[in-house]
């Protein structure tokens, strides 16, 4: 029996006029799902990622084709501008939202992460977010 787990996060306040959505898959050959422009208030992406056991009885590792990285590292993408496909967009980037620190205990409910949407800089946020402060 495969186990499934809801993930939403929510990203704060990013830049108005920008494209924003999930990665699902890899390579070149991935799509962007859920795809959202902002205008300037949060938006809200939601995720079914797999469950299954890991070397840690307490840590699930996360499957499906929207999970990225290796084992005890995994992530989700939200692709930016024109990884989004937004080809008239400034911006190139994508914000990786770490699945580190989620238990067994946590996964039996659906859980939810508030990142911010703008960067020091004035733009999209990108890379691994920071701060990053968990799932709840």
């Amino acid at each position: 029996m495969t186990k499934e787990l809801t993930l939403r996060v929510v990203l704060a306040t990013p830049p108005a006029g920008v494209d924003f959505g999930i990665q699902k898959g890899r390579g070149n050959t991935y799509q962007t799902i859920q795809k959202q422009r902002s205008n300037g208030g949060d938006l809200a992406f939601e995720y079914t990622v797999g469950l299954k056991e890991s070397k840690d009885p307490a840590m699930p590792d996360f499957t499906g084709p929207l999970v990225h990285g290796p084992v005890g590292e995994r992530f989700l993408y939200i692709n930016i501008g024109t990884s989004a496909g937004q080809m008239d967009s400034c911006w190139n980037r994508r914000l990786k939202i770490p699945l580190r620190d989620i238990t067994w205990k946590m996964a039996a409910q659906p859980l939810q992460t508030h990142v911010p949407g703008t960067a020091k800089d004035g733009g999209p946020n990108c890379a691994t977010v920071k701060p990053f402060h968990g799932w709840k």
